[in-house]
C-alpha cells in the first residue's frame, strides 16, 4: 500500500515538473508582463532577521522593476515593464537546499524535491506569478559569507541568499535581478573557480580601451572587472548592466 502511494505521489511530482517546463519553453513572450513573486524567508530563525523582514514593504522593490525597464528600453522591447515584482508573504518552512558537490542524478533530484516543495509553500498572491522566488534572508552577524545562490529556468523558481539588515538592501537587489534573470534563460558570465568576468560577455563595456578599470559590471558577471585578476562587487543596479549576449539568452535580441 504504502509503496505505490509513494509511486503516485512520486508520479504526480513527475507530471507536474513536466507541465512547468514544458510552460517555461513555451510561455517567454515578452509581449506579456512576467509577474515575479518574491517571498522572504528567515533563514537563521534570527530574531534581527524576523525584525527585518516585518519592515519589508513592496516599494522596497521598485528599484528592480525600474531597473529592468530602463534595460529593456534599450534593446527597444515595446513592455515598458518586463517583470512586475510583487512581495508575498513570508513562508516559515525552509527549503531543500542544492548540494555543494552533487551528481547529475542528485542535482536532478535536488530540483524536484525543490519544485515540489515550491509547489506546497507560495503563498497566494494578486495575480498568480509565473516566477517565484525565494529570499533567505540571514543574519550577517552569524553568517560572515553568503553560500551562492540558485535558480532555475525549469519551474522558474530561485532560491536567493541575501542578508536581512538595511544595509545590504542595495546589494540584495543586484543579486536579485541577477538570480531573476537565471529564471528566464540567462546564464553567469564569470569564472566559477576566480570569480573574475568571463571576457567578452562578462564585461559591460568589452569594447574599452584601455579594457580595464571597467566601471561597472554585466549582471551575470556579477563584478566589475578592475584588472585581469580583480574585480569589485557593484554597490547597486546603477553599477550594472545586461549585456548583449545576456539580452539574445533571454530574448530581447534576437539570435544572429
Amino acid at each position: 500500500m504504502w509503496r505505490k502511494l509513494r509511486i503516485a505521489i512520486l508520479l504526480f511530482v513527475l507530471a507536474t515538473v513536466a507541465q512547468q517546463a514544458w510552460l517555461s519553453e513555451r510561455d517567454l513572450d515578452w509581449g506579456d508582463n512576467f509577474y515575479v513573486a518574491l517571498y522572504p524567508v528567515n533563514s537563521d530563525d534570527s530574531p534581527a532577521v524576523a525584525s527585518y523582514i516585518e519592515t519589508l514593504t513592496p516599494e522596497q522593490f521598485d528599484p528592480l522593476t525600474e531597473y529592468f525597464a530602463s534595460e529593456a528600453q534599450r534593446y527597444g522591447l515595446t513592455q515598458y515593464h518586463p517583470f512586475e515584482i510583487q512581495l508575498g508573504a513570508s513562508v516559515n518552512s525552509h527549503p531543500p537546499m542544492p548540494p555543494r558537490s552533487a551528481s547529475t542524478l542528485q542535482a536532478v533530484w535536488w530540483s524536484l524535491q525543490f519544485r515540489w516543495w515550491s509547489w506546497r509553500h507560495s503563498p497566494e498572491m494578486r495575480v498568480k506569478p509565473k516566477i517565484r522566488l525565494y529570499l533567505l534572508y540571514h543574519d550577517p552577524d552569524k553568517v560572515k559569507a553568503l553560500s551562492h545562490s540558485t535558480a532555475l529556468s525549469k519551474g522558474r523558481v530561485g532560491l536567493v541568499n541575501l542578508y536581512g539588515d538595511a544595509a545590504a538592501d542595495e546589494q540584495n537587489m543586484v543579486i536579485i535581478a541577477h538570480e531573476l534573470l537565471h529564471t528566464v534563460g540567462a546564464t553567469d558570465k564569470y569564472d566559477p573557480a576566480s570569480n573574475q568576468p568571463l571576457f567578452p560577455d562578462g564585461f559591460a563595456e568589452p569594447d574599452q580601451q584601455p579594457r580595464y578599470p571597467q566601471q561597472s559590471a554585466e549582471l551575470m558577471a556579477g563584478r566589475i572587472a578592475v584588472s585581469a585578476s580583480q574585480a569589485e562587487i557593484p554597490q547597486d543596479l546603477s553599477e550594472t548592466s545586461i549585456g548583449s549576449t545576456t539580452a539574445r539568452e533571454i530574448q530581447w535580441l534576437k539570435t544572429k
